[in-house]
């Protein structure tokens, strides 16, 4: 069985504004989500499935899903601030979505395969896309065996201002042992990459230090551990309306319980993608260079 790839698409970008989704940034107006598809599709995904909001539905099918028809299966999952178990409600006051690993629960019922999540809106490379359906294609019947792939630091900053990134820990067998959010990571003018602690103090990272670029592979158990993993997080946080249930957070609880693994994959990609408007001309150049150089046909539609 192909494993399936789950696209996080329900977030606008806010410090770069509109749907970055739709962004055609590529020749012939390719949007970074385009090129993912097309590496996923090369690597032997079976099918894709989109998380979205039903307030662009129409524009997303229109400019997004028809193109991919007879290429790929496509499905639609929807993420909505009520969507939520039994019992709970969402609080009125509440603007901000859930987080990643809400999205990723409105997949369940669509999702029966291992599986891979990615961001719509990061460039993750090729060869990121093969190793992440290499390690699923053999997870079929598994459960409790999770992955994440683990991008180099270096390969993942901003020319135009800091990033937040997951750094991750890990053991000698290369399982993932803990992954800390840090909201303010950069190259600094030395040219070494140091991040912001709890402390506001800055602290230095080696170059190839693993990080999470929200690019996972799970078995379909991992959506029972989520469920509930989200109960409990809704009650934990009944008056903070900002906590997000993010997708590190449900890993990290597993992983500390003893009730699953997660393989950190290295990959040499270098990720990129818009996270200001100033990142737009540099992203248009890399792809304009990664077709002059043939990894990429110019239409890839």
């Amino acid at each position: 069985m192909k494993p399936t790839l789950f696209v996080l698409a329900a977030g606008m970008g806010s410090r770069y504004g509109g749907l970055k989704q739709m962004d055609g940034l590529g020749p012939n107006g390719a949007t970074i989500m385009d090129y993912s598809i097309y590496d996923a599709i090369r690597a032997g995904f079976g099918k894709i499935v989109f998380v979205i909001r039903h307030s662009f539905e129409a524009d997303f099918r229109a400019a997004v899903v028809n193109k991919y028809q007879g290429h790929i299966p496509v499905e639609i999952v929807f993420q909505e601030l009520d969507y939520l178990p039994e019992g709970f409600t969402c609080p009125a006051d509440r603007a901000k979505p859930w987080g990643t690993n809400h999205a990723l629960l409105m997949g369940k019922d669509v999702i029966k395969e291992p599986f891979a999540v990615i961001n719509a809106d990061d460039y993750y490379g090729q060869e990121s896309f093969k190793i992440l359906a290499d390690w699923l294609k053999q997870k079929e019947d598994k459960k409790n065996e999770y992955c994440m792939v683990g991008y180099r630091v270096g390969n993942t900053l901003s020319e135009s201002g800091s990033v937040a990134r997951g750094i991750c820990a890990m053991d000698e067998k290369a399982n993932l042992t803990n992954v800390v959010e840090r909201t303010y990571i950069i190259r600094d003018t030395d040219g070494k990459i140091k991040y912001k602690d709890e402390n506001d103090q800055l602290v230095e990272v080696g170059e190839n230090t693993p990080v999470s670029m929200n690019m996972w592979g799970f078995t379909p158990d991992y959506f029972d551990y989520s469920e509930v993993a989200f109960k409990d997080f809704l009650k934990e946080n009944e008056g903070n309306i900002k906590a997000e249930f993010f997708i590190p957070l449900v890993v990290n609880n597993l992983i500390v319980a003893g009730q699953a693994t997660c393989k950190v994959l290295d990959t040499p990609s270098k990720w990129f993608g818009v996270t200001y408007a100033a990142d737009r001309p540099m992203v248009v150049e890399k792809f304009a260079n990664l077709v002059k150089a043939g990894v990429y046909p110019a239409k890839l539609w």
